[in-house]
């Protein structure tokens, strides 16, 4: 469809055109499940982050990329031309990616997907396997308040991929090409800022446990909303809406990084599920912010990034209600007896356990609890078990 664009005439086929590759954003879903099931619990936010962070990094190449092979094509072509020429370069870029899929990709830690799948290793998923997969999922209250908080970091990262380049040659009059450059920093910041969030979700989980994770998660956020007031404020200022430009490009990403550093832990059976709501909140909240604050002449640019800024604010503060049994919330403790077995096998019957489909789940268990519990609720479950003569 990336190929398609280069011969699209009417307004149909560009919105049926944007459409359908916007369906390819699902392929992001696949890289967070990927690289949960790859990294062990006290690096997975680190992992996710960078993986993740280098996806969102292609926005910020292709906000400059796209305008320089533009202003470069005019040279041979004419304008018609030149900009369809563009979308060829990009298509490439798409096939290479995908044939590196198939030929390195089908793999896991303990070995190649054909191989496990020979030794029983790995079963193929049935239609009940898939429902049950599903609710597990869906059902989870966890999920859907980390679809909201998405929704206003990543969500907000592409709503501001879609204005920025507009805002600088409308507000202060640049050129394209300057402009698109300018814009194009707030996605080159994902060369480290997404890793950072991960990285500190990592740091701080490995003290504090999933209390920890949670309250990283906030404080990016919440300095992400303020970030973003501040850069709407600052309207008048060509230098000061750049520099805050950079220090809310950083905050939205890292906030990203750290939403990731907790996805993972939300359910493992049903893992990718909870990965791809969750990404999908970011996609629906560019969609909101969008409606929002930038369709039509309600607001001017810089007053719809203030109030953007506030309600990232606001819906940051849902995540004081995400409480773990075994690991508590912001403001709650765990309960030191509440075994993660418990709460990840869950999701599977009596029967599936018996038949030993749970048994990951009780090796990431184990894996969750030394790195989820924090230093003292490790040292109180060690001494709870100790306690009760439990080997």
């Amino acid at each position: 469809m990336v190929f398609c664009m280069s011969l699209i005439e009417t307004p149909v086929g560009f919105i049926m055109g944007r459409f359908i590759i916007g369906l390819g954003l699902a392929t992001f879903v696949a890289n967070q499940f990927w690289a949960s099931s790859l990294f062990s619990p006290n690096v997975v936010g680190l992992a996710n982050a960078t993986s993740a962070g280098w996806g969102n990094l292609g926005g910020g190449i292709t906000q400059f990329l796209t305008s320089a092979l533009y202003v470069g094509l005019l040279n041979s072509y004419s304008p018609f031309s030149a900009w369809r020429r563009v979308f060829f370069i990009h298509g490439c870029f798409h096939i290479l990616a995908g044939l590196m899929v198939l030929a390195v990709g089908q793999d896991m830690p303990e070995g190649n997907y054909s191989d496990l799948k020979a030794t029983g290793a790995m079963r193929k998923m049935t239609s009940v396997d898939a429902t049950r997969v599903f609710y597990a999922g869906v059902l989870n209250y966890r999920t859907w308040i980390l679809v909201l908080n998405y929704a206003f970091c990543f969500g907000v990262e592409l709503t501001v991929n879609n204005i920025i380049t507009p805002y600088f040659v409308d507000q202060f009059g640049l050129k394209q090409v300057i402009a698109g450059t300018v814009g194009g920093l707030f996605g080159f910041m994902n060369t480290f800022a997404r890793s950072s969030g991960g990285l500190v979700s990592d740091m701080i989980g490995k003290k504090s446990g999933m209390r920890g994770r949670l309250w990283a998660y906030w404080l990016c956020q919440t300095l992400e909303g303020v970030a973003c007031i501040a850069m709407g404020l600052a309207y008048k200022s060509l230098t000061a809406t750049v520099i805050l430009m950079i220090v809310f490009s950083f905050f939205v990403q890292a906030s990203e990084g750290a939403a990731y550093g907790v996805v993972p832990f939300v359910s493992k059976r049903a893992l990718g599920v909870v990965s791809g709501f969750v990404g999908a909140g970011g996609n629906a909240g560019a969609v909101i912010n969008q409606r929002l604050w930038f369709f039509g002449d309600k607001y001017e640019t810089y007053d719809g990034i203030v109030y953007m800024g506030i309600l990232i604010i606001c819906v940051t503060a849902t995540l004081v209600f995400v409480h773990f049994p075994m690991w508590g919330g912001m403001f709650t403790k765990g309960q030191t007896e509440f075994l993660e077995e418990d709460y990840y096998l869950k999701d599977y019957t009596e029967e599936e356990i018996a038949a030993g489909y749970g048994n990951d789940a009780v090796k990431f268990a184990g894996l969750a609890r030394e790195q989820l519990r924090g230093e003292k609720g490790l040292k109180d479950y060690e001494s709870s078990v100790h306690g009760a003569g439990k080997a």
